[in-house]
């Protein structure tokens, strides 16, 4: 098997994928997708060896993504806004050998030091005239194509940064099986199952699972069309929905949040749109009755996470009422357990425990990390709490874990007080998430300063920015005289607001 064989049987004909005005046919990807498999091995790569991809929602990641997968390759997508310093630690964890950039991501690509990502053989880039030595990515999709390489379900087939449930971000390891299982539970369920005839929107970043699984895998495995979008902007996404007859629609609760408060868009707005599902984080009711009321537009919840493919759990033509996640996937097991891992009773909160065909194969190079999560009966333990109802009905109540969520992206705190200690005016710092009305949370840090030192907010700001992604920064810096720890020395962020 190989994941990059979804695209094979559709008629040559069909649209893929339609990106800045332009449509691309199943024929001209499998021809292109072809010729990159090509080009990679005759670079020297091998089944296995691991290609970062940093590039936004366009062409060019769809077709290096595949390209690269079908070579038996294991791809690293990677955020291409976030700075240099981000990039080249990520690089250099999972050992890429390729680093393959689009168009709107080589300037951070383009500042690595080599001495930085010391496995890296190739800089392949949309526009090479950017990064000096980079290979242009216009000679591998002319070179000559070569078969799909066959792949067992337990090879690896994507690797995603993820905060994980037990600490700052690995490598989360998905298999072409766990991708795989994954999309088949998806399409087992009528209701939520992807069709020929579709037209999707992607606004969702390809380089989170949530964009990759959720939206353009399942629909070039029926065959349907993606329409891609790099950023989102409401008024925009609300004409791509119109121009383009859009039928299934899928984002975070920062989107459905941002488009019911989007004026002057008419009530027909998404008249064409069939399946409308929110993940990544939880979706405020009122949201979802603020869209239902001014665009008779039904938005359902689900659930899942990195490890696991990423689907859980799904609400749509279950029946269940606004701030459920309805009910797990069929083929994925699912307890709600308490602190001595045992099943909890109705009403009572659990941690979500997860089995199925799709769970991770754990963190790269971090046996310590899996088994924190994974135990030897295969249960991945998620970190996040819920209740079931005497219906059956599952709701998320809490995260057992300290993880921060902005517009749906992960954050953990350990990874900013990491960055924030190394500010030479700070002596101590501590980070939380706090209720922010446009991404859901924002991160706020409490800094101790150096003796005599004092330390500017801005400049604070600034210096984080400078070495992690925009949406881990602090958006408020607080000055304290310390940080409460407990008697082992952990954080006690609920003493923090």
């Amino acid at each position: 098997m190989n994941l990059a064989s979804i695209i094979e049987p559709h008629p040559a004909d069909a649209g893929a994928l339609v990106t800045h005005g332009s449509t691309i046919t199943y024929g001209e990807l499998r021809e292109r997708t072809g010729a990159v498999r090509g080009a990679l091995a005759a670079m020297g790569l091998e089944p296995g060896d691991r290609v970062a991809l940093v590039a936004a929602n366009n062409r060019f990641f769809v077709e290096a993504y595949l390209g690269a997968l079908g070579a038996g390759l294991v791809v690293v997508p990677l955020n291409p806004l976030s700075p240099t310093r981000e990039l080249a630690r990520e690089i250099d964890t999972v050992g890429a050998r390729v680093v393959l950039t689009g168009p709107t991501a080589g300037r951070a690509v383009s500042r690595l030091d080599r001495a930085d990502v010391p496995t890296v053989d190739h800089v392949v880039a949309a526009n090479p005239a950017d990064i000096e030595g980079a290979l242009p990515f216009a000679d591998l999709v002319a070179h000559d194509p070569a078969p799909l390489v066959d792949r067992g379900a337990g090879d690896l087939a994507v690797s995603m940064f993820t905060s994980g449930t037990a600490g700052s971000p690995r490598a989360a390891m998905l298999t072409h099986g766990n991708l795989r299982a994954n999309l088949d539970q998806v399409q087992a369920v009528d209701a939520i199952a992807r069709r020929p005839d579709d037209v999707t929107l992607c606004v969702l970043p390809l380089f989170h699972i949530f964009g990759l699984n959720v939206v353009l895998n399942p629909a070039l495995l029926v065959g349907a069309t993606v329409v891609l979008a790099e950023r989102f902007d409401p008024t925009t996404t609300a004409e791509a929905v119109r121009l383009h007859g859009v039928t299934a629609l899928t984002g975070p609760p920062t989107m459905w949040a941002a488009l019911a408060h989007t004026p002057d868009l008419p009530a027909d707005t998404f008249a064409s749109v069939r399946l409308a599902v929110s993940g990544a984080a939880a979706l405020p009711v009122q949201v979802a009755e603020q869209v239902h009321a001014r665009f008779g537009l039904h938005v359902y919840e689900g659930y899942g996470l990195t490890e696991t493919s990423p689907v859980v759990a799904y609400s749509v033509g279950t029946g269940a009422p606004f701030g459920s996640i309805g009910r797990p996937l069929p083929g994925v097991e699912m307890r709600l357990v308490d602190a001595d891992g045992d099943d909890v009773l109705v009403g009572d909160a659990g941690e979500i425990w997860v089995r199925g065909p799709n769970v991770f194969a754990g963190y790269w190079n971090d046996e310590a990390a899996t088994e924190s999560v994974l135990d030897d009966e295969g249960w991945l333990r998620t970190g996040d709490l819920a209740v079931v109802d005497d219906d059956g009905y599952l709701f998320v109540v809490d995260r057992a874990k300290d993880l921060i969520i902005v517009s749906g992206f992960n954050v953990y705190p350990a990874e900013v007080e990491e960055v924030l200690v190394e500010h030479p005016a700070v002596a101590d710092a501590a980070v939380i998430g706090v209720d922010h009305p446009h991404t859901g949370e924002a991160v706020k840090a409490f800094v101790v300063p150096e003796p005599g030192v004092e330390v500017e907010e801005d400049e604070i700001i600034a210096f984080v920015g400078e070495r992690l992604a925009r949406y881990k920064c602090p958006t408020a810096v607080q000055v304290v005289e310390e940080i409460p720890k407990g008697l082992g020395g952990k954080i006690l962020r609920r003493t923090l607001s």
